[in-house]
């Protein structure tokens, strides 16, 4: 199945305890869509400016995203810049340019119009909801958010939420968003706007997913916990929740049935690409890697969890 996603592309000067790296290629769009892409297909709407050239174009097409979606005008693409010396688990914003993402109207290319996916990438809500919309053939719609829309555009991420199949947050938004301390109570209270699953992030503490209770259910049977790998170093937080989401939806994409066990294994992928991501700075480790490696490290995500 294909996957269409719509958010940010841009560029990202980062600091961290191993060094810094001016301008590297970012964005929500960008970490989702190279993180997808080992999976299935992936088309990408967004905005640029005349920063964006064919060397950024040769990262997407490397990895066969399909590009058509990318809207080129006149001006600068959207940057930030940030550093995580103090918490690895939080950056630290020092600048943020919008730029040509200031005007951003997503234009739905035809050809994207039968994908079976839809992944609504960290943008304002009313940009998701209009997208969401002019697709309502989709098989499964998710999305991410913030804490800036959570706290000052909450009735418009309202009405996104209800055209949810999987929500995917932090912990911190999770229970901002439902005004509550307790992750289980936060995880009921979200699902209630809309959402049948929700994947709250960890940081380097894993990821859990919630779904949806039958009468027959209990808690435990409406949880499942992936765990982070220990990494030796971490050189770059930046775009782990998006590679973790690209690695998620990505894996459901490929499945032939969307079954509990296709979900709980994606967590595990999900985990993998994140885990990726975060090896060097920018997009350079998605860009370098293989099928092959992917799959050896969701094994060892695996051994990870045997009791025996």
């Amino acid at each position: 199945m294909a996957i269409t996603v719509v958010g940010s592309i841009a560029y990202d000067s980062i600091e961290t305890p191993v060094g810094r790296r001016e301008r590297c290629l970012g964005g929500a769009a960008t970490y989702f869509s190279l993180a997808a892409s080992y999976f299935c297909d992936v088309r990408v709407i967004a905005v640029v400016g005349d920063d964006f050239g064919s060397e950024q174009e040769a990262v997407f097409a490397a990895r066969n995203i399909d590009m058509r979606g990318i809207e080129h005008t006149a001006g600068k693409s959207f940057f930030w810049e940030g550093s995580y010396l103090d918490n690895l688990n939080e950056a630290k914003t020092h600048t943020t340019e919008l730029n040509v993402f200031a005007t951003f109207n997503p234009k739905i290319p035809n050809a994207y119009r039968d994908s079976e996916l839809l992944f609504l990438a960290n943008i304002d809500p009313v940009l998701q909801k209009r997208v969401r919309d002019q697709m309502p053939q989709v098989k499964l719609v998710a999305g991410d958010t913030m804490n800036y829309w959570i706290k000052d555009h909450r009735a418009a991420l309202y009405e996104v939420l209800k055209g949810l199949d999987v929500l995917l947050i932090n912990d911190t938004e999770a229970r901002m968003l439902a005004g509550n301390s307790n992750l289980v109570q936060a995880a009921r209270a979200v699902m209630a706007l809309g959402p049948r699953l929700l994947v709250v992030k960890h940081g380097e503490y894993g990821a859990t997913l919630f779904h949806e209770s039958t009468p027959k259910s209990k808690s435990a049977e409406r949880t499942f916990r992936a765990p982070a790998l220990p990494l030796e170093q971490v050189v770059d937080p930046t775009g782990a929740g998006d590679s973790f989401a690209g690695g998620f939806v990505g894996y459901l994409a490929s499945q032939p049935e969307l079954t509990p066990g296709a979900f709980r294994r994606a967590m595990f992928y999900g985990s993998v690409m994140g885990s990726f991501a975060v090896e060097r700075f920018g997009t350079e480790r998605l860009q370098q890697l293989s099928r092959a490696e992917i799959d050896a490290r969701f094994h060892l995500f695996r051994e990870l969890t045997h009791l025996d």
